[in-house]
């Protein structure tokens, strides 16, 4: 139904106005009568094969929804519904922002990709909070991804993630670090050595002070060299993260379908989709073996089939998050990736090693 009805209706909007018909959609066909139940009969597919323990978090399945498609927190029960084991909000910023100007979505219908230039929009870290207060689902787990406001300097960053794991410390269950995105000027300069590791331990000391520290993860690009990954996880180490989330979207235009032309006028922004599939995994599998499969990670980038999500699992991810996926083949990919899981599940390579890095 979703290819033969849905995909092509949405597909004739543009891309944020379709985003947000299906929110609404969503949310309005949810508070029916019966329909949770509904949903839940159409995707939630469970199986102990798929259950995992992932830095000290128990999940009942391993796919999840990446940031970006649910940033301020509105339809936790509702993707719930749909079979995902977790969710990550955000990017969420202490400050409500409107994000950069629109048009700031676009498909590529031809390589089954997206990109994006949102810059960060959302309500702030409160609003964020008081939604996950009144939700119903307490069995789905919640990411926190965070980020700090376009108008504050790198210098200061700090102060915006520590105000961020302040406000969403008692509605989430790990967070994660977004320095990543190409579309906050200058963010990805917080990726550097130095100023990661400054930004991280004070992160790392607000967090480990809360009554109930949370796993803390770092979201990386694939744009990143080899030396790069293996500062990452030396930075890992220093500052005592839980895990890694491989991969943000890339600012690389190669090896597209789409002529070079139209992808030019679309303008700046990260891709996502199938164009970043291998590249994703690259990186996966370089993080793994170079951590010796001790650094849980979250593996997100092109996944669009069951196949797609083995070849990730197979590369040392623990976890699987699906954004472009989900857009562009639909709810049922979920419930595909967690049957075939679950006939032939994969052991994640720290299954035996601790919840964090010491």
């Amino acid at each position: 139904m979703y290819h033969a009805l849905v995909k092509p209706l949405l597909f004739r909007l543009d891309a944020e106005r379709a985003h947000h018909l299906v929110f609404d959609n969503l949310k309005r066909a949810y508070r029916m009568p019966g329909a949770a139940a509904l949903l839940r009969g159409l995707y939630d597919f469970r199986h102990p094969n798929l259950e995992r323990e992932v830095f000290g978090l128990q999940f009942r399945n391993p796919v999840g929804l990446a940031a970006g498609f649910d940033k301020n927190a509105e339809l936790t029960d509702e993707l719930g519904a749909l079979g995902f084991g977790f969710v990550e909000i955000g990017t969420v910023t202490p400050r409500p922002q409107p994000g950069n100007p629109a048009p700031r979505l676009f498909r590529l219908p031809q390589d089954a990709a997206l990109i994006n230039r949102m810059g960060f929009n959302n309500a702030g870290a409160e609003a964020a909070a008081a939604r996950l207060r009144q939700r119903r689902n307490r069995e789905l787990l919640i990411g926190g991804n965070i980020g700090k406001n376009k108008d504050t300097p790198n210098e200061l960053a700090a102060h915006d993630y520590v105000a961020c794991v302040e406000a969403l410390h008692e509605v989430v269950d790990y967070f994660v670090v977004n320095v990543s995105s190409p579309n906050t000027p200058n963010l990805r300069q917080l990726q550097e050595r130095e100023p990661l590791i400054a930004l991280l331990q004070q992160v790392q000391e607000r967090n480990q002070a809360l009554p109930t520290p949370r796993p803390l993860l770092l979201k990386i690009a694939p744009d990143l060299t080899d030396p790069q990954l293996d500062d990452i996880l030396l930075i890992a180490r220093e500052t005592n993260l839980s895990g890694l989330v491989a991969t943000n979207t890339t600012i690389a235009r190669t090896g597209l379908t789409t002529s070079p032309e139209h992808v030019a006028r679309l303008g700046a922004g990260g891709l996502s989709g199938k164009p970043l599939r291998q590249r994703a995994t690259e990186v996966i599998r370089y993080l793994s073996r170079h951590s010796r499969g001790q650094l849980p990670i979250i593996g997100v980038g092109g996944i669009h089939s069951a196949q797609d999500a083995r070849e990730k699992l197979e590369a040392g991810a623990a976890l699987l998050q699906l954004y472009s996926g989900f857009i562009f083949e639909g709810p049922g990919l979920v419930k595909a990736i967690n049957q075939a899981l679950a006939v032939t599940p994969i052991t994640p390579p720290h299954a035996m090693a601790h919840s964090q890095v010491h």
